[in-house]
């Protein structure tokens, strides 16, 4: 990324923080909870039509600022040497190259600013920060895939990136909500040279009662760690009790939910989380292939989250659960530009590699709307 960019980047993020005290979800697009947002005063005081609100009731609060760290148990780590493998290639152990890791996190922020909040229109802008930093002891193997496992040990994986939501409703029923992501991956430091990515969603929705609302979709999303166009469903429900709920988007989440009371509640379900990350100023790769190494990280994450009022409008969030390696291969990148491989491309991965699955825990402090 372009050096210059990073004043305009930092001023963003710096700017959605402050805005927050005064007027009040990545690795990825379908990170936001599109039923989260509060109820909106009428533009000019009058009822005098009726549009879809975007929130059901019954629903977890909305995150106006989320400041949080992650933390993973330890794990093997397996990294191929940098070749060129089909997706579907069995290597042989020495190829690989091993490190065991000791622990896995880091500090994950996430800001939102309702820039404009009417009943027939909702624009949203937001920031998000995650770091992942690991402890690897014991690296050995083969020297590109040891280079890479001492990389990650030293710089770690950063993600900074901002967004912004449009919700649309047409009628007192169906809506159109569009999302934006632009993401910044890699493992840069304060010079901030990863790749951007964009990421959008699209969904158009239906809300027939206080309690139900659902939407179809398709995304460009990271999730899967390379870029890929996916169908998406939206499903979100409360019961007649207001005790029971469903909040899902599948099939980046879904959880099941149930509220103690209003000031307390607990949610099981997974979360798919990824995106991919540059590898920056890495020396042993091929001629011409310099700044060209992504690291395609998706992983699939069950879990158990209990958030809690602590005062006011501040919550916290307890998360615990099991984080299992969907996809931790490297690509190529041709010129350092990004290309569609989606489920069914032949290309060939630079790297094949393999996480052990591992249990992770998950705590937020949280500001939240009324």
């Amino acid at each position: 990324m372009n050096k210059r960019l990073l004043p305009l980047l930092c001023f963003s993020l710096c700017l959605n923080i402050l805005t927050f005290a005064q007027t009040t979800d990545s690795t990825a697009v379908e990170e936001e909870d599109y039923d989260q947002y509060g109820e909106v005063d009428y533009a000019d005081g009058k009822a005098n039509k009726t549009y879809a609100n975007a929130r059901i009731v019954g629903t977890a609060p909305q995150r106006f600022v989320s400041v949080g760290w992650d933390w993973q148990a330890p794990y093997t780590m397996q990294l191929s040497r940098i070749g060129s493998y089909a997706k579907d290639a069995v290597l042989a152990n020495d190829q690989f190259g091993s490190g065991d890791v000791v622990s896995t996190g880091g500090l994950r922020l996430i800001a939102n600013i309702p820039v404009i909040s009417r009943n027939n229109f909702i624009w949203q802008l937001g920031g998000t920060y995650w770091e992942t930093g690991y402890k690897i002891n014991n690296i050995q193997g083969d020297s590109s895939a040891t280079g890479v496992m001492n990389e990650l040990n030293q710089k770690g994986l950063r993600t900074a990136g901002l967004n912004t939501i449009l919700y649309k409703p047409l009628n007192e029923h169906q809506f159109i909500l569009v999302q934006a992501s632009l993401d910044m991956s890699g493992d840069y430091g304060l010079s901030l040279q990863g790749q951007t990515r964009l990421s959008l969603a699209a969904l158009w929705g239906n809300r027939p009662h206080d309690r139900l609302q659902w939407a179809v979709g398709v995304s460009r999303t990271y999730r899967v760690g390379a870029m890929n166009y996916i169908p998406i469903f939206m499903y979100n429900w409360t019961s007649v009790n207001r005790k029971w709920g469903v909040e899902a988007l599948v099939p980046a989440r879904g959880s099941v939910r149930y509220n103690f009371s209003v000031t307390s509640l607990l949610m099981a379900g997974f979360e798919l989380e990824g995106q991919s990350y540059r590898i920056n100023n890495f020396s042993d790769l091929p001629a011409g292939q310099n700044q060209s190494l992504e690291i395609r990280r998706g992983e699939l994450r069950p879990r158990i989250e209990y958030q809690r009022q602590l005062y006011g409008f501040f919550w916290i969030g307890a998360q615990v659960g099991y984080r299992i390696d969907f996809i931790y291969n490297a690509d190529y990148l041709p010129n350092g530009k990004e290309f569609f491989r989606g489920f069914t491309g032949a290309q060939p991965f630079a790297m094949l590699n393999n996480l052990g699955n591992a249990p992770y825990v998950n705590l937020t402090i949280n500001f939240v709307s009324p």
